[in-house]
Formats: C-alpha cells, structure tokens, sequence
C-alpha cells in the first residue's frame, strides 16, 4: 500500500486479537510500532513477533490520561515522529442498563470513551506535524444496537461520533480520522463461545462466517495508506455484510 513505508504507528490494544494482527500487517508495510497494551505479559510476548529495531512496546492503562501522554513522548523519542494512531484498545461487558452496576459504567467508558480521547488528544499534536492519520476500532454496535449489550454499544456509539466530529474539525490540517466497524472476529474471547452463539451470529452474516483479526488489520492498512487519501470520517463496516440487512428474517 502507497505511503506507509517508513511511517511510525502507535497501536493501542497491539498484545493480541485484531491489535496483534494490525501490528503485523503494518510491520509487513514497513512501519515503525510502537505496541501499547495494559497487559505487559501478552505485550511482551508480541513483542517477540518483531524486529525490535522497528518495534517497541510500552505497558498502557489508555483510561489513564498521564500514562497515555507518556506513550505518545516515548514514542516520538524513539523513532523521531508520529503517523498513525491505531485506538484499538476496548473492552466488553454485556448485559441491559438494570443488569450492569455503575461500576461496570464507569469502567467500560473509562476504555471504550475515555481512551480513545485521550489517545486522539496527545497524539493529535504530532500527527499535525507529519499530517498523519487516525484510525480508530469501533464495532457495528456502535451503527446499531445489539440485545442485552447497552453499555458496549453505548462506548461504541461514541467512538463512531468522536470520529466524524475529528474529521471535521482537523481534515483541513491534512489529518485524517476514520474507523473501522467489526462484526464478529475470531478472537480469542469470541473463539470461547458456545457454537450456537456463533452460529446465530453467521446466520445473520451474508458471508456465513466471523472474520479472521488478519481481514480487520487489512482495511486498518488501507485507511492508514496513502490509497486512502481521499477517505475522511468515515465509519466502514467490515462485517461481512450484516449492516446491508434491514434486520428482518429470513425466510427463503
């Protein structure tokens, strides 16, 4: 893909599932990582996938806004600069509002929110240097709602919005802001769930199956590259075909 080669990249979410995966394809266009997780043993065991003169990692709670503006200042420190910054890092916690305490509020905001502002904010001032770009992992919760989901759709929801509004306001700087809109993945969390959940999830996928993290990481690349140059605020579903429905069954 056109103008990745040599680009630095900070990935959030990078120590496994889709991060590692766009970690990978990155790498493979010849960029710099910077790998961010807040779990630093699966982050160091990524970091073994690498060629740790183009790659480096950096253990990061992204709820914490001191800890994410650290990130982004070893990251220019390490490689000089700053191209693209993959928010990727999320969590899930299923159930309705009455199910869900406060606690769990606060909590999935804190990453699924919180973060990513905060990762747009520090990074934002870097990538007006370089005129880079943002991408950020949304989900299809987030362009509607899913049963039994409210708060991961709500954070989602969120994220969709942020990233139109971004676009907006810094595309006349040359800075780019889309996201990507997984349906189901095979993750290592999807991977553990009962075979007549995930066959519900494929008889509503015109494509008949969940994508591999690898599928994720591609667009991530594309909209990352310069062949995306004319894509702004864009929130693209990758997802197999499950928003082209309307929602109503099938019945031939």
């Amino acid at each position: 893909m056109k103008g990745l080669i040599n680009k630095v990249a900070i990935i959030t979410g990078a120590a496994n599932g889709i991060g590692l995966a766009i970690a990978q394809r990155l790498y493979d266009e010849g960029v710099q990582l910077m790998l961010a997780d807040w779990d630093q043993e699966q982050l160091l065991n990524a970091l073994e996938h690498f060629d740790k003169s183009r790659v480096a990692a950096q253990k990061v709670d992204v709820s914490d806004a001191q800890q994410v503006a650290a990130l982004v200042q070893a990251c220019v420190e390490r490689f000089g600069q700053l191209d693209i910054l993959v928010n990727n890092a999320g969590i899930h916690i299923p159930g309705t509002v009455l199910e869900c305490s406060v606690e769990d509020w606060q909590k999935i905001s804190a990453v699924n929110i919180d973060g990513v502002v905060y990762c747009a904010k520090f990074a934002l001032p870097e990538l007006l240097k370089t005129r880079g770009c943002i991408v950020n992992t949304a989900s299809v919760s987030g362009l509607g709602g899913d049963w039994g989901a409210a708060f991961y759709c709500a954070t989602k929801g969120a994220v969709v919005n942020l990233t139109r509004a971004m676009a907006l306001d810094h595309g006349l700087d040359g800075v780019r802001i889309n996201a990507v809109c997984p349906s189901l993945v095979k993750t290592n969390m999807t991977n553990g769930w009962p075979d007549s959940v995930r066959d519900k999830f494929n008889e509503r996928i015109p494509l008949g199956r969940a994508a591999e993290p690898q599928e994720i990481a591609a667009v991530v690349a594309f909209l990352a590259s310069d062949d995306a140059s004319f894509i702004n605020g864009v929130n693209l579903p990758v997802d197999g075909g499950a928003t082209a429905s309307d929602g109503q069954p099938k019945i031939v």
